[in-house]
């Protein structure tokens, strides 16, 4: 199995977190391959992997920089994503920001679903005003993740 984690960061917290884990989380599967949004298009669906949303919210709950034009791509493009597994890690700051936190990552959630894909597994969120690691935090929730994706599934007859 590819994993395919696509990052939207500001201030570089995601892309840590997506570093850590291609790093702690390569024994559970095949490849990981960390991409910068601003160089993904939506041909990257195409590709036969699990996608992993590993993306900061940016302002008043938008998604950042790095991240809009592949973001706008999806109404510029629309097409139907049925085919395409992903899961979402949406980072925030809930003290600063308590009406839009993790909006990024929402957002994105909802533009898939609507497109026709299916997320695993819940939404991992992380707030950037507690004191908890991300990079640590982002690996043990992703291990959980591909645990849960990896794990055989027996059928009873």
């Amino acid at each position: 199995m590819k994993l395919i984690i696509l990052v939207g960061t500001t201030t570089q917290t995601a892309m840590g977190i997506a570093d850590a884990i291609s790093l702690a989380c390569d024994d559970m599967v095949d490849t990981i391959d960390v991409r910068d949004m601003s160089e993904a298009d939506q041909s990257v669906w195409d590709e036969e992997a699990v996608f992993l949303i590993c993306t900061a919210t940016y302002g008043a709950g938008n998604v950042p920089d790095n991240a809009q034009a592949f973001f706008a791509s999806f109404d510029e493009q629309p097409r139907y994503l049925g085919h395409v597994k992903y899961g979402v890690m949406a980072l925030g700051d809930e003290a600063s920001y308590p009406d839009t936190y993790a909006m990024g990552g929402r957002l994105f959630d909802e533009k898939l679903a609507d497109l026709g894909a299916k997320r695993l597994g819940d939404i991992w969120f992380h707030d950037a005003s507690s004191d908890v690691i991300a990079e640590d935090a982002g690996v043990e929730w992703c291990r959980d993740w591909l645990q849960t994706m990896v794990k055989p599934t027996y059928l009873i007859s």
